[in-house]
């Protein structure tokens, strides 16, 4: 039995890519690669992402953690970065050459992936895509089945695993198509384009980027990257971070990245933002951090404010602060 091994982002490209080499009697085993900057969050629920994955489009999902290497490309990719922080050549051969260290794990007889030459302006030009065969090591075993007719032939072409007649020709950013060919095979719950990566937002790509600038490689970890992706980010003159949530849903992730040494700040009294102070150096500091959660409690024209600590293990303090002045704190945030 021929297997391919797909690199699976969960996206349209990469859900069609595995479909229409199934539709050729391959067997498909797709790869979801996760860090901290892309679907980091499903290593929570695992075998529900894997399950609904296999009832709703019939393919085979493992979850890959590959936050370490990724960490480490980040500091110098050798591609360079795009318009932000963005690695997009080195992501992919990263992920892409990890693939093929998996092949003979897998028993798979080549890789396959849902690019599209023409729909990405910096990974998926022609000239980009060699790139990254030739320095992932994957020429001649990387199938792009979604634009292959009009790239060089693969060996799985060539020995005849694979028909090209069969297979669609799309190229450029016209989605156009691909829903087409997704609602001829039934698949009508298709998710909507990404948004793009975090590394190419502005904001958050220059908080990772200041990280990098600090040469303390120690705090390059996957529960940091998390936490400065989340909510307002200060710095305070100590150099502890503090992170507060502006909406409901960044206060529950603050929450639930709070590690040993800790706090979690909140009014004790009323509804508000949740902020989650890491790298304390004291009492200096946690006052600090509380005061400015504070400035954004809503109508907090009271002269001072009652605010809840709460360490790891759920044991509270409430202190009384004044709530800073929004623009002192946003001279403390990065």
């Amino acid at each position: 039995m021929t297997t391919a091994l797909a690199l699976f982002s969960g996206g349209l490209d990469s859900l069609l890519a595995c479909r229409v080499i199934q539709a050729q009697d391959i067997t498909v085993k797709a790869l979801k690669f996760v860090s901290p900057f892309f679907d980091y969050d499903l290593l929570d629920r695992r075998q529900h992402y894997c399950a609904d994955i296999k009832a709703r489009y019939d393919i085979d999902v493992e979850l890959i953690d590959i936050s370490a290497e990724y960490l480490e490309m980040l500091a110098a990719p050798a591609h360079g970065y795009g318009k932000n922080f963005n690695p997009c050549v080195d992501c992919k051969i990263l992920l892409v050459g990890k693939a093929k260290e998996l092949m003979a794990a897998y028993g798979a007889d080549f890789l396959i992936t849902g690019e599209v030459i023409g729909q990405r302006p910096m990974s998926q030009r022609s000239d980009t895509l060699r790139i990254i065969e030739r320095d992932s090591g994957t020429d001649e075993i990387l199938l792009r089945p979604l634009c292959s007719r009009s790239l060089k032939p693969t060996l799985a072409e060539k020995k005849g695993l694979i028909d090209p007649a069969r297979l669609p020709h799309f190229s450029g950013r016209n989605r156009t198509p691909q829903i087409e060919l997704a609602t001829s095979m039934g698949i009508t719950d298709f998710p909507s384009p990404a948004g793009g990566c975090i590394l190419t937002e502005p904001l958050r790509a220059a908080r990772i980027r200041a990280l990098y600038q600090m040469d303390r490689p120690e705090l390059r970890t996957p529960d940091n990257i998390r936490f400065l992706l989340q909510g307002r980010q200060f710095q305070l003159p100590s150099g502890a971070w503090l992170a507060v949530g502006r909406k409901e849903s960044e206060n529950s992730k603050l929450e639930r990245l709070q590690k040993e040494q800790d706090l979690i700040i909140k009014s004790a009294n009323r509804p508000g933002p949740s902020g989650l102070l890491r790298f304390s150096t004291g009492r200096d500091d946690q006052r600090l951090a509380a005061a400015i959660v504070a400035a954004y409690l809503k109508k907090n024209s009271a002269p001072l404010q009652q605010m809840c600590l709460l360490d790891h293990l759920g044991r509270q303090e409430t202190i009384a602060v004044a709530a800073l002045g929004k623009e002192e704190s946003q001279t403390l945030s990065w």
